[in-house]
């Protein structure tokens, strides 16, 4: 599977060493025109990890570009350390929150942020075209080893003005964490450490073997939830498999969605910094009422990190994200960060002088819906013409498919085409589930009459 995001497939399958390989030889070529930087490589905990880094770093060399190694670490400290390093780009060997028959290289450009669309469209195009040429006997290219990735990482978020560390220390919080044996483990427990909390975990040691569907959604949860209600932990932290994303269980053992973590990470710079807040077209409102509470403005972008971060750049956001319980903060990088967004909730637990579900429940409670139907990509036109006509939306967005608004009813309605197969997903939002529910069955409908 290609995303703009880079190349993801079964270990084995699909996705195989060689492949690793020739996709990295490409990319090297490709990222190392008009520079001689090298690319940073780095992976997450995955078992099949060790034998595709040294595949990835093969193929770099072959063309004669330097690799520097900074090992298993989470994703955005490999985005860090591009910048860091003055790379030309890097690699993350990681499929992030598959499951572990998986694997994939995320493709990262010297601005320590994923390829944009351009940039994905042009390097696709590369890959069709002629092999890259390989470099000789005597300029082949070096690899070496930076294992200081994550405590520069560390230090950075330690640094941030959005972050008072001896306020967290403080409040001396006790939390429950799950890392589901991914890269995040070490890193996240050194945090807590740092930041003076007193920590019940599970599934630390990143061996890659995970116990359960590594995504940190509420249905994956269970032993969280169990874990942070036993234990008397004030907050229940998931984090996946390359630590990007980061999701909430409250002091109930009750999760709390992935929306809620950008709202009150958005809460914790909002009261220290102003300014505008940038999300994707798919998260929840919630984060517009936090927004609104601090006098700021929210920006929407179509689904993807890089689209979310590019907005960000020009809008001069000064944090955003994603509902998937992605965090951004450009005062440290442009892209989703778990370790950070860690560090923002506890600091808002701090602020607030709260438990977290006292914190969540100062915002109104939404419902999101979610399906999809089989539906002709030819026919998408035709598909949202018939939406609107049927609907009567408020407002529309046709950045990323179409998105319907009903702002005085609080409700909205996403329709998508999905990237990886041939469907169209169907999310809606409202403070009634009824009305969500309404809206997915009545859009799958009108969508069935056209196709």
């Amino acid at each position: 599977m290609v995303s703009v995001s880079g190349i993801r497939g079964r270990v084995g399958r699909t996705f195989t060493p060689e492949l690793a390989a020739g996709l990295a030889a490409s990319f090297g070529a490709f990222m190392s025109r008009g520079s001689r930087g090298p690319i940073v490589v780095g992976r997450d905990s995955r078992t099949s990890g060790p034998m595709f880094a040294r595949a990835v770093f093969a193929g770099l060399e072959s063309v004669g570009v330097d690799v520097i190694d900074v090992g298993v670490v989470p994703t955005p400290t490999i985005l860090l350390a591009v910048r860091h390093h003055g790379a030309a780009g890097g690699i993350g060997v990681t499929a992030s929150h598959n499951p572990a028959e998986w694997n994939a290289l995320k493709l990262v450009s010297e601005e320590g942020i994923f390829l944009d669309d351009e940039r994905s469209k042009a390097f696709r195009a590369q890959l069709t075209g002629q092999d890259p040429a390989r470099a000789t006997w005597d300029a082949l290219g070096t690899v070496r080893e930076d294992r200081a990735a994550w405590s520069r990482h560390l230090g950075k978020i330690l640094a941030l003005p959005q972050i008072d560390v001896e306020k967290i220390r403080a409040r001396r919080l006790h939390v429950a964490v799950d890392c589901v044996h991914g890269a995040g483990g070490p890193p996240v427990a050194e945090l807590l450490d740092r930041l003076g909390c007193q920590v019940d975990a599970i599934g630390m040691e990143p061996d890659g073997r995970f116990p359960r569907d590594p995504e940190p959604t509420a249905k994956n949860l269970a032993d969280l939830c169990a874990l942070t209600k036993r234990s008397g932990a004030q907050v229940g932290l998931a984090i996946d498999p390359d630590a990007d994303r980061l999701s909430l269980v409250d002091e109930q053992g009750r999760t709390l969605g992935e929306d809620l973590t950008l709202a009150l990470a958005s809460a914790a710079v909002l009261k220290r910094t102003p300014g505008p807040v940038v999300t994707n077209l798919s998260t929840s409102q919630v984060v517009e009422d936090v927004a609104r509470a601090h006098g700021a403005t929210v920006f929407r972008a179509p689904v993807g990190e890089v689209n979310v971060a590019r907005r960000m750049q020009r809008e001069h956001a000064v944090v955003g994200g994603e509902g998937n319980g992605g965090v951004i903060l450009p005062a440290l990088h442009h892209t989703r960060d778990a370790p950070l967004a860690v560090a923002l909730i506890l600091q808002h637990l701090a602020d607030e002088g709260v438990t977290v579900s006292a914190a969540a429940k100062k915002w109104p409670a939404y419902k999101i819906v979610k399906e999809k139907v089989t539906f002709p990509r030819q026919a998408l036109g035709a598909g949202y013409a018939a939406l609107e006509g049927d609907l009567r939306a408020e407002t529309k967005d046709e950045s990323d498919g179409l998105r319907l608004a009903w702002p005085t009813r609080k409700a909205w309605l996403h329709v998508r085409p999905s990237g990886t197969e041939p469907v169209v997903r169907l999310i809606a939002e409202s403070a009634d589930e009824s009305d969500a529910k309404d809206l997915v069955t009545r859009a799958a409908r009108v969508l069935a009459g056209v196709a």
